[in-house]
């Protein structure tokens, strides 16, 4: 269980965070949660799937790292061997937090870091400087949770305008290795490329503006990344 703590320059004056990556940090993860900001970028490198949230009946943009549990293909030794690494993964031990105003001001956002997260330590970026002022890096995380905070009204309704027109359909994928062994991808969903062609006038026109055209044909072109998430599976076993 995390053990947060609210950050600041007191307590938090000589804490550091190292940004390495790999399995002693939590890093072989097979996927994370995708924000359709970042829809463009991740479709370079990985397929971008939906998953659904049983408890909630959401469907959730989820970017593939590799085709089991525990599996991330992208890791090798302390690297990350990606053009773009996604804002999940980024955000290292921190989550975002809100304080509730007093008076008339407005919500002021903070930020709250896992004491007990591997990466925090005496080794790696530091939160602050001598004086008390946030390190560029601080400033980093800080617009990476900004990011992931907006991101989840673009998912809810990026997934309810999928939903309400059918056009989400589920799909599995088998792996046939070089090995001899099989893998089986289940559990996920994806765009219905068919329909979504199909749409016009005003539904078009409003799916355009509102970005989900954009987001859904990200997610469609992001499947051809398979091929990609197949080699480096040949590679490691």
């Amino acid at each position: 269980m995390a053990k947060l703590a609210m950050l600041n320059n007191v307590e938090h004056r000589e804490l550091r965070v190292n940004t390495c990556y790999g399995e002693e940090f939590g890093d072989n993860i097979m996927n994370t949660l995708a924000i359709p900001s970042e829809f463009r970028s991740l479709q370079a490198d990985y397929p971008i799937v939906l998953h659904k949230n049983e408890d909630t009946g959401q469907f959730l943009p989820m970017v593939l790292f590799g085709f089991e549990q525990e599996e991330n293909l992208f890791l090798k030794e302390d690297q990350w061997q990606a053009s773009y690494v996604p804002l999940m993964v980024r955000r290292g031990p921190f989550l975002i937090g809100f304080q509730e105003p007093r008076g008339g001001d407005e919500k002021s956002m903070v930020i709250s870091v896992d004491m007990d997260n591997p990466r925090v330590g005496q080794e790696g970026e530091r939160l602050f400087e001598p004086f008390g002022d946030s390190t560029e890096y601080t400033n980093q995380v800080a617009d990476i949770l900004q990011q992931i905070d907006k991101g989840q009204a673009a998912i809810e309704e990026f997934s309810r305008a999928l939903g309400n027109l059918d056009l989400i359909e589920p799909f599995s994928f088998e792996v046939k290795l070089n090995s001899g062994e099989t893998r089986r991808l289940e559990g996920f969903y994806t765009v219905h490329e068919e329909k979504l062609a199909s749409l016009g006038g005003v539904i078009l026109e409003d799916f355009a503006q509102r970005g989900i055209l954009h987001g859904a044909y990200m997610m469609i072109a992001s499947l051809g990344n398979f091929p990609k998430l197949i080699e480096l599976k040949n590679r490691s076993v």
